[in-house]
């Protein structure tokens, strides 16, 4: 269990950065699918990561992380239909 978290702690760094990364080089811009769904993702993944080792303030950002990238997408879904 303790690998599982560790691993998708690291997955979720990976995400994070790896997207920040490429919208600041001008590869992909903050308002697209997967520059939202890897920070959703990694958003998660870290949300669990902190609960286990029990960094709570942690946690909180990541939840509000998570939140805003659930906001994007819905936003993003939105722009799409009309």
């Amino acid at each position: 269990m303790n690998y599982f978290v560790e691993i998708i702690g690291w997955i979720g760094a990976v995400l994070i950065i790896g997207a920040y990364y490429l919208n600041i080089n001008g590869k992909i811009k903050s308002s697209s699918g997967w520059y939202i769904v890897s920070n959703l993702l990694g958003g998660i993944f870290f949300t669990i990561n902190t609960l286990v080792h029990q960094a709570y303030p942690s946690m909180i950002v990541n939840i509000i992380w998570v939140f805003i990238a659930v906001t994007a997408l819905f936003k993003k879904d939105k722009s799409i239909k009309e």
